[in-house]
């Protein structure tokens, strides 16, 4: 099987004998995934053909040449097939014919198809009602690739065309669903988030088999002992000391309940985690603009700046950003990026989106999109610094709906009332560092945090 990644695509191309069993055709089969995972196109008799256009496109800057037109048999082929359906929609959905792309994709799910046009089907038919603020359509969709088609739940996480959705309460329940698992949307998403709990506490699994197994030794260990307190209260010649067969029970009983409280008390604190874990996932997903006008999402500032979220009433927030202005020139040298969040005015920004890929020109304005031309950047020195250099004290959040959703369920969190001020400041690497009420002591935070180039900073990357 050979593999291409082209334009933030990744193109599959099969050997025939593994395609032999699902066609009569003996050309290779292909399979064209999106940057976000997405099932963007797939075929058999121009597979070959895509593969090398898109293989000579990446190996030189020149305008490769257009591919053969397909034939009129190759045209019939495809249609009323749940791939001629999926690409169609996909093609509609990029000339901004949502209505006519979403038909397209309920059709595709009418066609018999495979677990992966299936998918594909149903998470742009989900991405649709998106865009058209039907929320509980999409996460009806969403819920049914989850739990059917393994359809990972960092998709959507990461995917711009749904930062509408995820604004929404139903995204909130689809996230909650999807932590705890279940039979009615899967168990994939619960399993990433505790391997990553496993690395973030190594030695809860350790500690929780020995609460099992002593438990379980102390429940032995109670049951022999409960015949000899019956022979012990009953007394008669050869019958056990009364206070020591006590005493032996109560010791079993007292190491039961509590290696229990503790076994509980660890699954507690393992819930916890997970839902922590799910925050920073999707904290490190909201969007910023910086002063360059640039939208990127917070995870892309990582190592690079300490963005501190300032949340509260208009009033309070241009104070403290006011305060903050006087220690400015410190603020910078330890990476401070104020985010100013001003209660009451998540209102959804009225963006015009054009399909599921953008435009460079586009991205630069929408929500939140990035652009393919920083990714490329930001994958070297020269991309951290003219980001650093962006990223110069002050950014402006985008979709701030999403914002205070997040910020709120953090307060629950932290046994915080929701909706009053308060600061919470980051780590380098996109952790919360601490939060409070109220706005910051700006002073106390100069003291508090290293500047960039100290080796406690390049610790905390």
């Amino acid at each position: 099987m050979d593999v291409l990644a082209v334009n933030n695509s990744v193109l599959f191309l099969l050997p025939t004998n593994l395609t032999e069993s699902s066609s009569s055709s003996s050309s290779p089969s292909w399979v064209s995934f999106q940057r976000h995972g997405r099932v963007r196109k797939w075929g058999q008799r121009q597979g070959l053909a895509l593969f090398r256009r898109m293989k000579w496109a990446s190996s030189t800057s020149a305008t490769p040449p257009p591919p053969p037109p397909a034939s009129e048999e190759e045209e019939e082929e495809g249609v009323g097939t749940p791939e001629s359906c999926v690409n169609l929609g996909l093609e509609l959905f990029s000339k901004g014919r949502v209505k006519e792309a979403l038909a397209q994709f309920e059709r595709a799910l009418t066609l018999d198809p495979n677990p992966i046009e299936a998918q594909a089907a149903l998470y742009n038919k989900a991405c649709c009602h998106a865009y058209r603020g039907e929320g509980k359509k999409a996460a009806e969709c969403l819920r049914l690739a989850l739990k059917e088609y393994n359809l990972k739940f960092g998709t959507i996480l990461n995917d711009p065309d749904l930062a509408s959705f995820r604004a929404l309460p139903e995204f909130k329940e689809l996230q909650e669903e999807a932590r705890l698992g279940g039979e009615d949307i899967g168990y994939s998403f619960r399993r990433d988030l505790k391997l990553i709990s496993e690395v973030q506490a190594p030695f809860r699994g350790i500690r929780r088999f020995f609460y099992v197994a002593f438990s379980a030794a102390a429940g032995i260990s109670l049951f022999f002992t409960i015949p000899r307190l019956i022979r012990a209260f009953g007394g008669g010649e050869g019958a056990p000391d009364l206070l020591e067969t006590v005493g032996n029970a109560g010791i079993n009983i007292a190491g039961i309940v509590v290696l229990g409280s503790l076994f509980f008390w660890e699954n507690k604190k393992e819930e916890e985690q997970l839902g922590q874990i799910s925050r920073n996932e999707t904290l490190s997903r909201l969007p910023l603009r910086l002063s360059t006008n640039r939208v990127v999402e917070l995870v892309q500032l990582r190592d690079t700046v300490r963005p501190v979220i300032l949340a509260g009433n208009k009033e309070t927030v241009t104070s403290a950003m006011q305060k903050a202005e006087r220690f400015r020139t410190e603020l910078l040298r330890r990476g401070v990026l104020l985010v100013p969040v001003i209660w009451g005015e998540g209102k959804v920004i009225p963006v015009e989106k054009k399909g599921f890929g953008l435009s460079p020109r586009t991205a630069a304005a929408a929500l939140p999109s990035i652009g393919e031309d920083f990714e490329k950047r930001a994958q070297s020195v020269t991309a951290k610094s003219r980001l650093k250099a962006e990223a110069r004290f002050r950014a402006e959040v985008v979709s701030p709906g999403e914002w205070e959703r997040w910020i709120k369920e953090q307060q629950k969190s932290e046994g915080v009332t929701p909706g009053e001020d308060v600061y919470i400041i980051l780590r380098l690497d996109g952790r919360v560092r601490r939060s409070g009420k109220g706005m910051p002591d700006w002073q106390q935070i100069v003291r508090e945090l290293p500047e960039m180039e100290a080796l406690l900073s390049k610790l905390e990357r």
